[in-house]
């Protein structure tokens, strides 16, 4: 029996209201626990003081089954260096992750890394080789070692197997609020959180996300349906066009209940992984509206896949849906640019285009009229999730902290070239972006 928490219709009226619905979602599959600590630390290379949260998974028994993928980025964090090290190990028991500060090219970055998981290993009677470090936050920093290593025994007393929501609000950075999915199957369950707000358009992961559960299901086949969710999950997603240098998304399984059936299991975790990485751009630093697009009639999914990229990442087209304009002349400008420079065979005369499912574009040319502009400024202005927030200071601030809804500005292309698709997730270009990108460090 296959039962996925539904997610097309989340609507929610205040942060108490969605804290709720989170807090519904947070029940830990068996065989795991979670605790976090907070500490003050100044970093070497800003002389101001800062904190820093360290969120401990421990497993209750090492497990032989868990699977991982980690950025593309030519620049890896000390983390996952160690990480890809860490798939070729027996057995994983624990990850322990902090924010702040993301390990990335600091000087003795992996020796830091091995010393926090040498201290984990300690605290719970395990190799160092059984706990998988990450990291996020700035980059270029040198971790707090010291601080670190005496705030982890702090975390012992907080461990506990009830709920992921400690973790999921521990792991956070410049994300508004927590972002949690589950599914259950035959009796077990799926449960995930994610980080991830700027610096996002991912190459085999995004940010931070860890996903446990306690079926149990070998490693072999936990790494080959892994590989496979992530196409169109993690990796039909871009907030910004950036790919960071810490993504990683980890599976774990405690195999404490049995998974009779695979299929059912991939499917689980394909919504899991789709959930999250819809999550992560709702959340996107800035994002005032989501933008799906959906590419059909293409000659391949690969081809799909990068044109809807590249129209989720066109600035120009972005700027217009922040300001809830409909200026499709900008969506086909993207989509011509993309085709020029990728080579890519596009008959104009048998592309169409619908906005929020009102024909824009067909027979190579525009399908505009009056009552068209004013039902596609609606569209736009449905899917806002808050107005900006512009205080006598000039600084634009986001009005919320949780997610109103889950609509979308929807964009459909027919290229009328093939039978394949993709569906890729992106969000608008907005004062708030720029604000929280230019103060970032400072």
């Amino acid at each position: 029996m296959l039962t996925i928490v539904a997610s097309t219709s989340l609507t929610f009226n205040s942060r108490a209201e969605h804290r709720a619905w989170l807090e519904q979602q947070a029940a830990l599959p068996a065989g795991f626990r979670t605790g976090t600590a907070t500490f003050g630390f100044t970093p070497r290379e800003a002389p101001k003081p800062a904190k820093m949260t360290l969120t401990l998974i421990a497993l209750e028994q090492p497990t032989e089954n868990f699977a991982a993928v980690f950025t593309r980025n030519a620049f890896p964090g000390a983390p996952v260096l160690i990480g890809r090290r860490r798939l070729e190990t027996t057995r994983w028991g624990a990850i322990i992750i902090n924010n702040k500060i993301s390990n990335v090219c600091a000087p003795d970055g992996e020796a830091a890394s091995e010393q926090l998981c040498a201290k984990v290993g300690e605290l719970l009677d395990l190799p160092a080789t059984a706990v998988l470090p990450s990291s996020t936050g700035v980059i270029g920093w040198s971790l707090p070692v010291e601080a670190m290593l005496h705030a982890l025994p702090t975390v012992m007393p907080q461990l506990q197997g009830d709920s992921i929501l400690p973790a999921a609000t521990g792991i956070m950075t410049t994300d508004l609020y927590p972002k949690i999915r589950r599914a259950e199957v035959a009796g077990g369950s799926i449960v995930g959180i994610a980080k991830g707000a700027g610096m996002i358009e991912p190459n085999l992961a995004t940010m931070l996300v860890y996903i446990l559960t306690d079926l149990a299901v070998p490693r072999a086949e936990l790494r080959a349906i892994l590989t496979r969710v992530i196409g169109p999950s993690f990796n039909s997603i871009s907030v910004d066009s950036d790919t960071s240098t810490s993504d990683t998304v980890a599976v774990v399984s405690s195999g404490k209940v049995p998974c009779p059936d695979l299929a059912a299991f991939e499917t689980a975790l394909a919504t899991v992984c789709r959930d999250l990485a819809e999550d992560v751009v709702r959340n996107g630093e800035g994002i005032r509206h989501v933008i799906r697009v959906r590419v059909t009639g293409a000659a391949d999914e690969s081809a799909a896949r990068a044109l809807g990229k590249a129209v989720v990442n066109a600035p120009l087209f972005k700027c217009a849906v922040a300001g809830n304009d409909p200026n499709v002349g900008r969506l086909v400008q993207a989509i011509g640019k993309h085709a020029g420079a990728a080579g890519l065979a596009l008959d104009p005369a048998r592309l169409q285009l619908r906005m929020g499912g009102i024909g824009i574009f067909a027979h190579g040319v525009f399908q505009l009229d009056p009552q068209k502009e004013v039902a596609l400024v609606e569209h736009l202005k449905s899917a806002e999730l808050y107005q900006s927030v512009i205080p006598s200071d000039g600084i634009y601030s986001a009005a919320v902290d949780y997610p109103p809804h889950e609509r979308c500005v929807e964009i459909e292309i027919d290229l009328g070239q093939g039978a394949d698709a993709a569906e890729v997730i992106g969000g608008d270009l907005t004062h708030e972006y720029v604000s929280e990108n230019a103060d970032y460090r400072s």
